[in-house]
C-alpha cells in the first residue's frame, strides 16, 4: 500500500469516527428536547425513514457477491473495505444533515426508572465496545485489512448472541429515558432495518464459512435478543 492509499484509508477511518460522532450528537443532544409535533409529521416520518433506508441499503448492497465482484474489477482489493467505510460514513452524515424534525414527545421518565434506562444504554455501549474490540476497531474502520488467517468470530459477546453489535445498538437507541418523536423515529427505523437485514447477512456468512457457520448457529441459538430472537 503506497502513501496515497494509506492516506485514503486513514481519512476514511477519521470520517467514520466523525460520522458516528455526528450521529451520537444528533441522538443525544439535537433530539433531546422535544419540539411541538409537526402538522405534517406522517410525511416527515416517511421522509426520514426513506432517508435512512438509503444509508441502510448500502450495507446490504455491499454484502452482495455480484456487487463485490463489480467493485473488485475497478477497486484494488486492499481498498475495498475502505471504500465501503467512506460510502457508509458519507451517507450517515447526509442522514444527520437532512433529517426532518418530527417533533413531539413519546414518554419521559424520572427517578429510578430514568436510572434504569441509563443503565440499559450504558450496558449497550459496553456491549458495542466489547464487540468491536473482539473484531478489531482498525479493521472495522477500514484501516487494517483482515488477516488471511482470521475466520469466524465466536469469542467474547459472540458466545451470547450471533450479532452482539446489533443488540448493543438496540439497547442504546431504545433505552432512552426521554423518548422524543425524533429519537423514536430513528430508533424504530434503524431497528427495523437490522431485523430485516440479519437473514441476508447470515446467508452471506453461510456462503463464506459454510458448515462452520451452521455449527455456530447451533451453538449460539439467538441472533440478537436472548430467548426472543
Amino acid at each position: 500500500m503506497n502513501k496515497w492509499e494509506r492516506l485514503f484509508v486513514w481519512l476514511g477511518g477519521a470520517l467514520f469516527v466523525a460520522s458516528l460522532a455526528a450521529c451520537g450528537w444528533r441522538f443525544l443532544v439535537s433530539w433531546s428536547n422535544p419540539s411541538a409535533i409537526q402538522a405534517r409529521w406522517p410525511a416527515l416520518l416517511l421522509a426520514d425513514a426513506l432517508l435512512f433506508g438509503v444509508f441502510a441499503a448500502h450495507h446490504s448492497l455491499f454484502a452482495r457477491e455480484d456487487v463485490k465482484a463489480i467493485l473488485a474489477s475497478s477497486v484494488p482489493e486492499r481498498l475495498l473495505r475502505s471504500v465501503y467505510v467512506w460510502t457508509a460514513s458519507v451517507l450517515l452524515l447526509i442522514v444527520c444533515a437532512l433529517w426532518q424534525p418530527v417533533g413531539g414527545n413519546v414518554y419521559h421518565v424520572t427517578g429510578w426508572r430514568a436510572l434504569a434506562h441509563v443503565g440499559v444504554q450504558l450496558a449497550g455501549v459496553w456491549l458495542i465496545g466489547r464487540s468491536v474490540g473482539t473484531i478489531d476497531p482498525l479493521e472495522l474502520a477500514g484501516i487494517r485489512r483482515p488477516s488471511a488467517s482470521e475466520g469466524l468470530q465466536m469469542t467474547g459477546p459472540y458466545r451470547w448472541v450471533r450479532h452482539p453489535l446489533y443488540l448493543g445498538w438496540l439497547m442504546v437507541v431504545l433505552g432512552a429515558a426521554d423518548m422524543t418523536g425524533d429519537r423514536l423515529t430513528f430508533a424504530a427505523t434503524s431497528s427495523i432495518y437490522l431485523f430485516v437485514a440479519i437473514p441476508w447477512e447470515e446467508r452471506s456468512l453461510v456462503r463464506t464459512f459454510g458448515q462452520k457457520y451452521e455449527d455456530y448457529k447451533h451453538q449460539v441459538r439467538w441472533r440478537v435478543v436472548p430467548f426472543v430472537y
